[in-house]
């Protein structure tokens, strides 16, 4: 095979459907669009619009709300920080925080902090530094003989 023997497959490409070229086309005088009214005319997009029945998001029910300063954080079970150690992807040595998460490979983003959960066994000796744990993780850390310390909002709010 050659750079000038190279096509698309049969029917990957179209041609334009060229509109209002004559009734021969088949697409001529209307273009396809019926005649007359509002949908006839360029410019109108009535989405929504249920042909004066009354929309359907308008029909049901409003529910809940959306609060715009909850906060998202990454959740890291201590199995998964075992996970890491053991691959020497983490040095139990160093403060583990979000930097060295994602550096790691355990997180795939910061959000807007990090937050440890108790599922699976922690045997590494680990110094940690992030936003958030649950009771039994801080439990589970402190038996292994290591240490976490909360930063960020959650901490202030705990003083």
């Amino acid at each position: 095979m050659k750079l000038n023997e190279i096509r698309d497959n049969v029917g990957a490409k179209h041609n334009r459907k060229r509109v209002g070229r004559g009734i021969g086309s088949g697409k001529g005088k209307t273009a396809g669009r019926g005649v007359k009214g509002q949908k006839s005319r360029s410019g109108v997009a009535i989405k929504g619009f249920e042909g004066g029945q009354m929309p359907i998001y308008r029909r049901l029910p409003k529910r809940g709300f959306v609060n715009i300063f909850k906060k998202d954080y990454n959740i890291v079970s201590l199995g998964r920080l075992q996970a890491a150690v053991d691959a020497k992807k983490l040095d139990a040595k160093k403060t583990v925080d979000a930097a060295a998460l994602l550096e790691a490979g355990v997180i795939r983003r910061e959000k807007d902090g990090v937050r440890v959960l108790s599922d699976g066994e922690l045997k590494a000796k680990l110094k940690l530094e992030v936003s958030g744990a649950s009771k039994s993780a801080v439990e589970k850390i402190e038996k292994a003989g290591g240490s976490i310390t909360v930063v960020g909002v959650e901490a202030e709010a705990a003083e």
